[in-house]
Order: C-alpha cells, then sequence, then structure tokens
C-alpha cells in the first residue's frame, strides 16, 4: 500500500562547503618516574606489591601529569642497572627503588650520570647521599629512637647485644651517637658472632657490665634468639633491665611468650597512618600489604614530586605523612622517620607507649 500511495516531493540537497575539523587538542606530555622492582627473581611477590602500592600513591595524588615506568631489575644488580638505563632512555627523571643495596649502587651509578633522583627502598645508609635517598628504616635510626625513649624514662647506663655484621655495627654506631648526644656515659656493646649461642652472649654482657648492672639492653634479635637473649640477661644480670628491640619484633606475637620480655618496648610506624594505608591497599588489590610495600608508597609518592619540582629533586626538610607516618628527606641522603614506641603485652597484641613523632621536632 505504500508502494501505491502518492509520494511527498523531495527537497533539493545542497551541498555546503565543509570547514575543516576541529583539532583535537594533543595530551600534553608526562613527567616520567621510572619504579626499579624486583618483578622477576626471588623477590617477585614483594615486587608486585611494591608495584601496587606505587599506583595506589599516584592514584592518591591525582596528578594526571605523571607516568610511572615500572622496569623490572630481575632481582640481581646488574638487572638494576640494566633497568635503570633503560628508563632513563624513555624519558625517566627520578626513580623509585630498587629494593637492595647492590641493586641501588648499580642503578645509581646510571642515574647520578643524568642527574635522576633515587629513592632506593633499601635501608643501607652508607648507599645516601649524591643523588640516593634511603627509604627503609635504618638500624641507627632504630638504635637512635629506642636510646631516646630509654633515657625518656629514666635510664642512663645503655648497653647493645647483637650479631657481630652489618646490621649489629650500625645498631652501635646509632646507641653511641645518640648516648653522647644525651650526655649518658658509653654504652656497653657487646657483638658477637652471627651463629654463637646468644645466651652465652647475654651472660657475657652481664659480666661485662660488671656489679653496676645496666639500665636498658637493646637486642639486635628477632624470634626464638630474641626469647634466649631475654632469658639469658634477665638471669645474668645483677638487677632488671629494661629490654628493648628493633623493628625485627613487629607482627611477632611469639616473643610476649617469654616472662623475661613482658613490657619491652620496639619502634615501628605510625599506627593510624599505617591502618588506612593496610585499608587502601586492601580495598583496591584484595589483600593486605607486605611490610615494604610502605616504603615502596612513600618512595613512589615523593619521586612523583620530585619531576614536579624546578629543580627536579624531591622536597627536603619538609616533613609529610607517610604510609608508615611522619617522615622527612634530609639533605645527606637519609630518609628520616617519625616511628612510634610499642611495649610487648602478654596477649600479644603490643600496646601503643609513644606515639611517632614528626621527624624536626624537639626531641627527635
Amino acid at each position: 500500500m505504500a508502494a501505491c500511495a502518492p509520494q511527498a516531493r523531495q527537497p533539493a540537497v545542497i551541498a555546503l562547503p565543509q570547514s575543516a575539523p576541529a583539532a583535537i587538542p594533543a595530551e600534553p606530555p608526562r613527567s616520567r618516574v621510572g619504579l626499579l622492582l624486583p618483578l622477576s627473581g626471588s623477590n617477585r611477590p614483594l615486587g608486585q606489591a611494591m608495584l601496587n602500592a606505587a599506583q595506589l600513591a599516584l592514584f592518591d595524588q591525582g596528578d594526571a601529569g605523571v607516568e610511572f615506568l615500572p622496569r623490572d631489575t630481575a632481582s640481581t644488580a646488574a638487572g638494576a642497572g640494566e633497568a635503570a638505563r633503560t628508563a632513563l632512555a624513555e624519558g625517566a627523571r627520578a626513580f623509585a627503588g630498587p629494593l637492595t643495596l647492590g641493586e641501588t649502587a648499580t642503578a645509581a651509578q646510571a642515574a647520578r650520570a643524568s642527574g635522576a633522583p633515587v629513592l632506593a627502598f633499601t635501608s643501607d645508609a652508607g648507599q645516601g647521599g649524591n643523588g640516593v635517598w634511603v627509604m627503609g628504616v635504618t638500624p641507627a635510626e632504630q638504635a637512635e629512637r629506642m636510646a631516646a625513649a630509654a633515657a625518656a624514662s629514666g635510664a642512663r647506663r645503655l648497653a647493645l647485644l647483637a650479631p657481630d655484621e652489618e646490621f649489629g655495627r650500625r645498631l652501635a654506631a646509632g646507641l653511641r651517637a645518640r648516648a653522647q648526644a644525651l650526655a649518658l656515659p658509653p654504652p656497653v656493646i657487646l657483638l658477637h658472632p652471627r651463629i654463637a649461642d646468644v645466651a652465652q652472649a647475654g651472660r657475657d654482657l652481664a659480666e661485662t657490665a660488671g656489679a653496676e648492672g645496666v639500665d636498658a639492653v637493646l637486642l639486635g634479635h628477632g624470634g626464638d634468639r630474641a626469647r634466649q637473649a631475654a632469658a639469658a640477661l634477665a638471669a645474668a644480670l645483677p638487677r632488671p633491665a629494661r629490654l628493648l628491640g628493633t623493628t625485627l619484633w613487629a607482627g611477632d606475637a611469639t616473643l610476649a611468650q617469654e616472662p623475661a620480655l613482658a613490657g619491652a618496648l620496639f619502634p615501628g610506624p605510625d599506627p593510624e597512618a599505617r591502618a588506612a594505608f593496610d585499608s587502601r591497599y586492601q580495598a583496591a588489590f584484595g589483600e593486605r600489604p607486605p611490610r615494604l610495600a610502605g616504603v615502596a608508597y612513600d618512595a613512589a609518592a615523593l619521586a612523583a614530586r620530585a619531576v614536579r619540582e624546578p629543580g627536579g629533586n624531591p622536597p627536603l626538610g619538609q616533613p609529610m605523612l607517610g604510609a608508615d607516618g611522619p617522615i622527612r628527606l634530609e639533605p645527606n641522603g637519609l630518609a628520616q622517620r617519625g616511628l612510634a614506641i610499642f611495649a610487648l603485652t602478654p596477649a600479644g597484641e603490643p600496646r601503643l607507649v609513644e606515639p611517632a613523632p614528626v621527624p624536626g621536632s624537639p626531641g627527635t
């Protein structure tokens, strides 16, 4: 029926001159940050968690002008050097990572030649300086924090029992420096062979301390060795001493099973800041982050800040809140962190004794 109906007259179609389509504005170039991560090799699971944390840092900053370039170090020093050179060739102007001191030393060689700052995850203070910042909590920093906490509670004669290796030696250096700054007597230091009988080492320390004893002992051990050392010291010292630990104690509920460690103090991240980071990470990736993911978050955030600064360096001397609490970068290549103080309790859940101070504030 439609075919038989009268057809309406169609209007003439007039071609109009076409104007050129509006040009789509080009996307502005983004500043690039190299992420040097162990995405293969022995540390691959940790590398993936660190990549997640870095992505979370960029999301939290909400800066569309920064682009991350994740590059695999293959968990080796040679791989870290190659990853740094590759990222530099692709326009990276700052780095977050790598993980270990060996990887950091190799990657830093390439980065320093180009002037790109490196926010490394290592806790080896010897790597800091000349464009490299050590983002991990150093042993000396832990010893200084614990010495200050002990002195604030009235302790004057301090001691250290730790393995005779780099960790123990750096604890000793930090303890000596803080004791001198606080006008305390030189601490009693006993560094023992790594595989030595730690209980005997504790008795040796008590003998070295003499009849005067000590007010507080910092233990550079974790787990079962910390429990053995604590029990030996409690039995051998002429009077009770406050026992102190390191971040090795964080998350170890078994330490409180040793009666000698009741009330022992140790440093750790700011609980509120860390809980907030853990919550955001779990919401984004469906799992709780490992402890070192917080270091990656902070390093990535500061590296992103660096590429936006006029001089291309991260902000120095400015306290800011990181995944593990307050943090401030120093010109000497170290990241000063505000560490909270916790006490071991019989229930196994540590009790907050002192909140994390803001780095640079009086007493830090």
